[in-house]
């Protein structure tokens, strides 16, 4: 049995595994790439796998960086079931084909430029009618169903707390008469978050794909976030600023819809004026709310009671919900104070670059980030504390206050993840650390170390773990499976080789030349270090 990392490996995004046994394959997640311009040229890369080959996809959750490839895997071959929960089933029938109009708007708007400059045309990476045509696919599963997928593979999905329908997944499979348990993370929520239930406590697990966005950090006052957003929002207001606040369509905003539906019924006090209007300009961040309000059993309790008490948490008076680009444009010709929570949550594309543009070079307004920025995204860049942004091609000054306030984080922070390990009644043989940046991945990884004693694993891109614990070798600090370092090492002896003998054929006075002198001796040497270190490894074998 194996395992590959295809995304997430070093990076935030493009959530990615391959599991592959004798007779199936099956994967976890199928995620878009987002940030620079290098990881998202990788969404047009080929699969390292043949699509058609692909048997189960198992979807974690429905945000972009988990499920925005799976129309291109479709596209290209993907021909089996895609099993998630129900609400996660529901949003990505509105996030897949919200995420196809993008790729199909950005190709156009790119084609024109590329027509007047004489460049061919581009193809985006798939359409509206495909993510339409992906979701034949989706199957949906309840929570702590355990269903059995053929005669050796079974798989229980289990609340992650991250977002609506967000998952867990435990995966067994059966080779040979041996049961091996695999328990994929998916993105881990906070705890004690609005509207959605705390993470799930997992028993036991062979092996574990756990993220770590936040493996080197603690929330910090998270019980203060919402005096601080509404401390920010007031004080940005009294000097009659707007407050554009980035946000997720799918979580985020519903939390802050729910956060500040509370704030506004627990203050009948307030003054009008300070009762400023709030807009949700996000068409999508709209029908993920209807999404939500027809999902209510993934809510906690205390949501329920509010519900069953006749209280609509997810609405109150100075809410207003923009459907309309008209309706959206004309929210900046306005000068009155306001709020505009808008999509997407790490300005990579959608209204919010609009509203930036518009809004960044007033010093009386306010930009609140309450969500994780990867590198290479607008909001990391602002977050960060650029002094000037180019927007829609126009170069624009950032005069406005910039906060973070990341108690309204979906992820679980590095006490949290250490936390839910530890409640493992059977620890893992294996931890394997994605979905984070290097300093995030190191801290995590030398904790885990310290606290229970787990070897982890930091993959890179294409990384492949044999599940074989007699065939294991600590090299360069990760794990690396022998015998396809053997392969890899003979593979590269071979090319190193073929240099060396094309060189030497090259002239009989080589030895004159000074630099084809050196080369000679670099390949040398490269072919005695190959050498040693393929005896090593034959040895480790017992070869």
């Amino acid at each position: 049995m194996k395992i590959q990392f295809f995304g997430a490996a070093k990076v935030v995004t493009g959530s990615n595994v391959l599991i592959s046994t004798d007779k199936h394959k099956i994967l976890l997640d199928c995620g878009m790439f987002q940030g620079s311009n290098e990881l998202e040229a990788l969404n047009y890369e080929p699969f390292q796998y043949d699509p058609k080959e692909i048997d189960f996809l198992l979807l974690s959750h429905t945000h972009i960086d988990h499920s925005g490839r799976i129309p291109k895997l479709v596209k290209e071959g993907f021909n089996g079931k895609i099993f998630c929960t129900k609400a996660t089933k529901d949003l990505s029938e509105i996030m897949l084909v919200d995420s196809g109009h993008i790729q199909q708007s950005d190709v156009e708007w790119e084609n024109r430029k590329r027509k007047r400059s004489g460049k061919p045309p581009i193809k985006p990476l798939y359409t509206v009618e495909d993510a339409l045509s992906s979701l034949r696919y989706f199957d949906s599963v309840l929570y702590n169903q355990k269903i059995n997928l053929n005669e050796s593979i079974s798989v229980r999905f289990r609340d992650a707390g991250h977002v609506l329908g967000s998952s867990i997944i435990e995966l067994w499979i059966t080779e040979e008469k041996d049961t091996v348990k695999i328990v994929f993370s998916g993105d881990l929520g906070m705890k004690n978050k609005p509207l959605i239930r705390d993470p799930e406590i997992i028993d036991d697990a062979d092996y574990l794909i756990l993220e770590s966005t936040y493996g080197n950090r603690v929330h910090e006052n998270v019980e203060q976030r919402m005096d601080e957003l509404m401390s920010t929002i007031n004080k940005t207001v009294l000097r009659g600023g707007t407050v554009i606040i980035p946000s997720f369509a799918v979580g985020r905003t519903q939390e802050l819809i729910y956060e500040l539906s509370q704030y506004y019924k627990a203050n009948n006090e307030l003054d009008a004026f300070m009762r400023i209007p709030i807009y949700i300009d996000s068409p999508m961040a709209i029908s993920a709310t209807e999404v939500f309000k027809k999902n209510s059993y993934c809510f906690d309790d205390e949501t329920k009671k509010l519900i069953l008490g006749g209280s609509n948490p997810l609405d109150f008076e100075n809410l207003h919900f923009v459907r309309d680009h008209k309706e959206s444009m004309r929210l900046n010709e306005s000068n009155y104070p306001k709020v505009i929570i808008s999509a997407s949550g790490m300005c990579t594309g959608g209204r919010i670059r609009h509203h930036l543009k518009h809004n960044l070079w007033k010093a009386n307004n306010s930009l609140i980030f309450v969500g994780y920025q990867a590198q290479g995204t607008l909001g990391r860049i602002l977050k960060d504390g650029a002094k000037k942004v180019k927007l829609l091609g126009e170069e624009i000054a950032v005069l406005s206050e910039i906060y973070s306030i990341e108690g309204f984080s979906g992820h679980a922070d590095q006490t949290d993840l250490i936390e839910w390990l530890g409640h493992f009644k059977k620890k893992p043989k294996r931890v394997f650390l994605v979905h984070g940046e290097d300093t995030s991945l190191d801290n995590l990884s030398s904790l885990i170390k310290e606290k229970f004693d787990i070897p982890t694993i930091i993959p890179n891109m294409g990384y492949s773990f044999q599940i074989e614990d007699d065939v294991l070798k600590a090299f360069s600090g990760e794990m690396l499976e022998p015998v396809q370092q053997k392969e890899n090492i003979k593979k590269e002896l071979q090319q190193v080789y073929n240099q060396f003998e094309s060189l030497v054929s090259k002239t009989d006075r080589f030895m004159d030349d000074k630099v084809l002198k050196k080369e000679y001796d670099e390949l040398r040497n490269k072919l005695f270090d190959l050498q040693r270190e393929l005896l090593d490894i034959s040895m480790l074998l017992g070869e």
